[in-house]
């Protein structure tokens, strides 16, 4: 696996990512802590190896230009800097929940995931589509 290779991985390990958040969110509702658990632990680990390939790809690479026109420019860029304001602030917003469910402080837990989840599950899904846009919708 090259450098070049890293993109498709990275979309890989966000869509993995935002389906592990929605089993996640499944098993919670239906009352199974541990599979919910389980899915949650899963979920921050591809997002942790998806932010470590996505530096490395960044320092070896740099900055990747958008070449669409028009609309689709507009639409990438109004994804693109929606994704980016919300990937920074989702680091320490999960890394909250996780521990607060790690200390069992579950009703803290619940009251920062019911914020944390959607704006997870934002960033790994508008992580598909950018890559989608940028390295498929030429």
């Amino acid at each position: 696996m090259g450098v070049s290779d890293l993109p498709v991985l990275n979309a890989g390990l966000n869509a993995t990512s935002a389906l592990l958040l929605a089993t996640g969110y499944a098993f919670i509702r239906a009352g199974r802590r541990k599979a919910h658990r389980n899915c949650m632990v899963a979920a921050l680990v591809s997002s942790a190896l998806f932010l470590t390939s996505y530096l490395v790809y960044h320092f070896q690479v740099g900055s990747v230009r958008f070449t669409g026109q028009g609309v689709r420019r507009t639409l990438y860029f109004a994804i693109l800097v929606s994704h980016t304001i919300l990937a920074v602030a989702i680091v320490p917003l999960v890394g909250t929940t996780a521990v607060r469910a790690l200390r069992e402080r579950f009703d803290a837990h619940r009251r920062i995931a019911r914020i944390t989840l959607p704006l997870w599950a934002y960033v790994s899904v508008t992580g598909v589509v950018i890559y989608w846009m940028l390295y498929r919708g030429r």
